[in-house]
């Protein structure tokens, strides 16, 4: 087969390992920058073109969109769709994972146990979102952040009020959640793969450091996740369409609860976490759907 990898850097950990593993397997396999992707539309002929040349015979693409480009990168997915190319992502499922707000609002309409997280439109009564999520500290998000950027801790009523009006002035929407004392500033990636956890790690950030993302010095082991957290990681990557999904979870006294799911997810921080093979995993998806 011919697989393409949707990347801005080949040279990324992610993009290096997913291409590694296909050419294991026997697969040629592409990198394309899908900002230099062109679309053509026209009536039951849709078609793209990359550096000036049509793009033929792809057999299936993995997007690695990320959210910066993700208006650009989701029509380049769809025109692939269109073209009836199999993709690991759908555009739809990741223009929905990618809308924090939206995401938030599928998960808990299927039941899913989330932070209790209140959003409003610049409102002018600060207080009546703090207590909504039970109070300081809270957590605050900005709607558009990633890898633990624009996510803040408000340990007092004062300070969380500072922060609010910082962000109103600046236009920016953000979303106020429920501080998660218990989960001690720790959290779990499940990273799921066409209806199956196939890695899970535990991340905990550093001293002092409430986020336990990788990329701001947290650190990450294996762990075996239990019966719940399992179900709820695939539930939470089926109800939002995703066939590759990386689901960060806390675990606290009410069981995990879901804060976000990844379109997207790294690879380097789970594969040296558990020394499992995800990018093979990637590959033989593609396989089993594909005759």
């Amino acid at each position: 087969m011919k697989i393409a990898v949707l990347s801005r850097n080949p040279k990324l950990y992610s993009t290096q390992r997913i291409v590694e593993a296909g050419e294991h397997r026997n697969h040629e396999m592409v990198v394309l920058d899908h900002l230099k992707c062109d679309i053509l539309i026209e009536k039951k002929k849709p078609q793209l073109f990359y550096k000036g040349e049509p793009l033929l015979d792809i057999d299936a693409v993995i997007p690695r969109i990320g959210a910066s480009v993700t208006f650009y990168g989701t029509a380049v997915v769809r025109q692939f769709e269109m073209m009836k190319v199999f993709t690991t992502t759908e555009s739809q499922a990741l223009v929905r994972s990618r809308d924090k707000l939206r995401s938030l609002q599928i998960l808990s309409r299927s039941g899913i146990n989330l932070p209790k997280t209140a959003f409003t439109d610049f409102s002018k009564d600060p207080d009546s979102l703090i207590s909504k999520v039970g109070g300081p500290p809270v957590i605050i998000k900005l709607l558009e952040g990633t890898q633990g950027v624009g996510v803040l801790l408000a340990e007092t009523k004062s300070a969380a009020h500072s922060v609010l009006e910082a962000f109103q002035g600046l236009n920016a929407r953000v979303m106020v959640q429920e501080f998660i004392k218990e989960s001690g500033g720790a959290d779990i990636r499940a990273f799921v793969i066409d209806g199956v956890v196939v890695g899970a790690m535990k991340r905990q950030g550093k001293e002092g450091e409430f986020r336990s993302n990788l990329h701001r010095g947290g650190s990450a082991s294996i762990i075996e996740l239990s019966e719940d957290e399992e179900n709820t990681a695939l539930k939470a990557a089926k109800v939002l369409g995703l066939g590759i999904a990386g689901v960060d979870m806390l675990q606290s006294s009410s069981g995990p609860k879901v804060m976000e799911v990844n379109s997207s997810p790294g690879l380097e921080g789970i594969e040296k976490a558990t020394g499992k093979d995800i990018a093979k995993a990637i590959i033989r998806y593609i396989e089993r759907n594909i005759d």
